[in-house]
């Protein structure tokens, strides 16, 4: 399978499950109007075998290689949608979902948004992920990013006002810049917004928004004045035609310098402050049933792999197996609520209560 980011598979998967349950899709011949053959029921799923899927861009590619692969070996079949974290939380919390995925934990406001309509979720943390802050591939005067200079260019009051390089750092050169950012119902515009401007949602809004990461590397990619942030793994695909910015947060305690986001650096947290796990919840009364107890059995013990197939960071796989018992015991609510991984402190430790 390939790594990329399909998103044609949402299109392909939309389709196979409406033609699975259209009887006017059926082949020539087929039987529609008479009735079963004996035991036909214990050969064939269930028409209500369906495992509905929405939420963030960044986790989609783990969950679109995870359902391909599931779908090879299991007759359940599963769409996916992407609506960005919040989006996904809310079709989550009206049922209109089993699994949601999260490239942040839950927020107070959504746990009594589900708690409102009756859904008790577990929370189950897949991957490491880091935010990768990315430049075109000739810019050579952004190179190394502090945490000021990026609030300098996104936070509120920057607005209309700290419109070329230059007002950012002097030096650089006195020409327009560009950014591009994820839409404000991701995950990633949350966690970044926080972790650079000190509070979710608080960033300027005139710059290039989109809830498709493909449209942002592609908007990079092609502006020399751009600057953007997306999930590592969007870059990992892309770092022929992007450059990328080594960032500080000021904290030798995280890491000494100036250090990008790789595969290690992410998982043991010195690329700070822009770090963190990604998850899915899963609706705890779904979780009994066959094929969404199966699914997510699969997500966290055959289908690991695939995480670092896609471009993420595998969890090491303790925290696997601890994420399991956690599904398996079907324990209710979040770990991570309110801050999420911190350094010093491991996925598995807090999967593990330590």
């Amino acid at each position: 399978m390939t790594s990329k980011p399909r998103a044609s598979a949402l299109l392909a998967l939309a389709l196979l499950a409406a033609c699975s349950s259209n009887p006017a899709s059926a082949p020539p011949g087929a039987n529609q109007g008479s009735e079963p053959e004996p035991g036909a029921a214990d050969k064939a799923p269930a028409a209500s075998a369906m495992i509905a899927i929405d939420g963030s861009s960044t986790v989609f590619p783990i969950s679109e290689a995870m359902a391909e692969e599931f779908q090879k070996e299991n007759p359940a079949k599963v769409t996916i949608g992407v609506s960005g974290t919040g989006g996904g939380f809310k079709k989550f919390c009206k049922q209109e979902t089993v699994i949601t995925g999260a490239s942040r934990p839950i927020k107070p406001t959504e746990v009594e948004m589900c708690k409102e309509a009756g859904v008790e979720y577990i929370e189950l943390p897949v991957a490491y992920d880091g935010i990768a802050v990315v430049i075109h591939k000739d810019t050579d005067w952004a190179k190394e990013l502090t945490v000021e200079d990026l609030k300098r260019m996104w936070e509120p009051g920057a607005q209309g006002k700290v419109t070329k390089w230059s007002q950012v750092r002097t030096g650089w050169p006195d020409k327009e810049i560009h950014l591009f950012g994820p839409g404000v119902d991701s995950g990633t515009y949350d966690y970044f917004t926080k972790a650079i401007v000190g509070k979710e949602h608080a960033s300027r809004g005139d710059f290039t928004s989109s809830e498709d990461d493909n449209v942002l590397v592609q908007g990079v990619a092609t502006d020399p004045l751009a600057l953007g942030f997306f999930g590592y793994a969007y870059y990992s695909e892309n770092k022929a035609k992007l450059g990328l910015a080594a960032i500080t947060d000021g904290d030798e305690e995280n890491g000494a310098g100036h250090i990008q986001p790789t595969p290690e650096t992410v998982a043991n947290g010195t690329y700070q402050p822009l770090s963190r796990p990604v998850f899915i919840y899963v609706n705890k009364g779904a979780s009994a049933r066959p094929e969404v107890n199966a699914f997510i059995e699969y997500y966290l013990t055959k289908g690991t792999p695939l995480v670092k197939e896609t471009g993420y960071i595998p969890l090491p796989p303790k925290a696997y197996e601890l994420a399991l018992k956690r599904f398996k015991d079907g324990v209710h609510g979040s770990l991570f609520l309110g801050g999420g991984s911190k350094v010093g402190v491991t996925v598995e430790e807090l999967l593990a209560g330590k």
